[in-house]
């Protein structure tokens, strides 16, 4: 019987009392977004913050906790924005849809900055305290509207619960513009270099969720879909975490598809809500999958909340389209990240995900027993 794990994909809303407190401490403007060196009342602001997620996390009743990623200013291009040897562009949008990213140049050779590691740190070191946990809930525009309450200190493993999440190294090369490297290949092999570097220094985890969008969105051809395959290896192998290779607002080609399982991966996300339902069925029927899978039922980018028998359903109906295969984990997240979701719809949406995955384990159990 498969594992039911409810989960998130990371990349979170700004809380709203820190929305109005890093505003009034930032600015708007280029040079006030996050660069990796910003000073100690920003960072309190977004430990502040930080605290308030995991215990959003934890009062949802989630199997895995992630940091939230609440200083990413870029949804996937963070990792570069705040190298040395990248900077900052202009604003392009992802893909064809409506969210958009600074633009990653890449001037000088990547190197890594520990930037994403030492988040997680602070978040398992929130999972590894004997307080409770603070939570700030208030309206960005309005002081006297925020509230404190407290959720009770983790009592479980903080490793064996802790999320990573990174961009995965073909997304993160995909999207940046090269001024440095000498072609493509060279620069996914750099930059799958440099993420492996990254995962090396990140605190003992239970799972490491790659963000594979391109995979999908702008799929590698012909050669590129082998080395993007290696590249991905490189970044997994950096681990003894399980790693899903997460991808989402579209469906896979069968090619990079199988090209991706060469890797030493345990898990493959598919986007059920964005993505192609059918063509998703096809590839997990013709090549087989990965032991694990993630899937992406609730809408991370759409306030309609769904009900948890909703998502039961869905975990449901994607074990009855897959006959042939019997997984040993399943992953039960949003399709995409939250970080456009006020933060109220967010928070409905991690309990919707996390009472789902508990009706689907139910019923599994149940039919198992029968």
């Amino acid at each position: 019987m498969t594992e039911i794990v409810a989960t998130t994909t990371g990349l979170y809303p700004l809380p709203d009392p820190a929305k109005r407190e890093l505003s009034e401490l930032k600015g708007h403007q280029k040079g006030d977004l996050i660069s990796g060196d910003e000073g100690p009342e920003v960072r309190a602001a977004y430990e502040r913050a930080r605290e308030t997620v995991v215990a959003d996390q934890l009062d949802a009743g989630l199997d895995r906790i992630v940091e939230g990623q609440l200083r990413w200013d870029d949804v996937l291009a963070h990792p570069l924005i705040v190298s040395d040897a990248v900077e900052a562009g202009g604003i392009v949008r992802y893909y064809d849809n409506n969210n958009f990213y600074r633009d990653p140049r890449i001037v000088d050779e990547l190197a890594p900055s520990g930037d994403v590691g030492a988040e997680l740190t602070a978040a398992t070191e929130l999972l590894d305290g004997a307080e409770p946990l603070t939570r700030i809930e208030g309206d960005a525009r309005d002081p006297t509207a925020d509230t404190e309450t407290t959720v009770d200190a983790f009592d479980g493993d903080a490793a064996a619960a802790t999320q990573a999440v990174l961009p995965g190294p073909y997304t993160l090369a995909d999207l940046a513009t090269d001024e440095f490297y000498d072609d493509e290949a060279e620069l996914l092999a750099a930059v799958a270099d440099l993420l492996a570097a990254e995962v090396e220094a990140f605190p003992t985890h239970a799972t490491l969720f790659l963000h594979e969008p391109s995979y999908v969105v702008n799929p590698p051809g012909d050669g590129l879909d082998e080395r993007a395959s290696a590249a991905v290896d490189t970044v997994a192998t950096a681990t003894d975490a399980d790693v899903v290779v997460d991808t989402y607002w579209d469906s896979f080609e069968e090619k990079p598809y199988a090209h991706l399982l060469d890797a030493d991966i345990d898990g493959v996300g598919f986007d059920f809500v964005a993505g192609d339902r059918d063509e998703t069925l096809y590839c997990l029927n013709e090549y087989g999958c990965t032991d694990d899978v993630a899937l992406g039922l609730v809408d991370g980018q759409n306030t309609l909340v769904e009900e948890p028998e909703t998502v039961a359903d869905r975990v449901e109906w994607v074990h009855d389209n897959v006959p042939a295969t019997t997984f040993e984990t399943t992953y039960v997240t949003h399709n995409t990240e939250t970080f456009y979701l006020p933060v109220n719809r967010h928070r409905e949406k991690l309990a919707t995900l996390a009472e789902g995955a508990a009706l689907a384990r139910d019923r599994l159990e149940t039919e198992v027993t029968a």
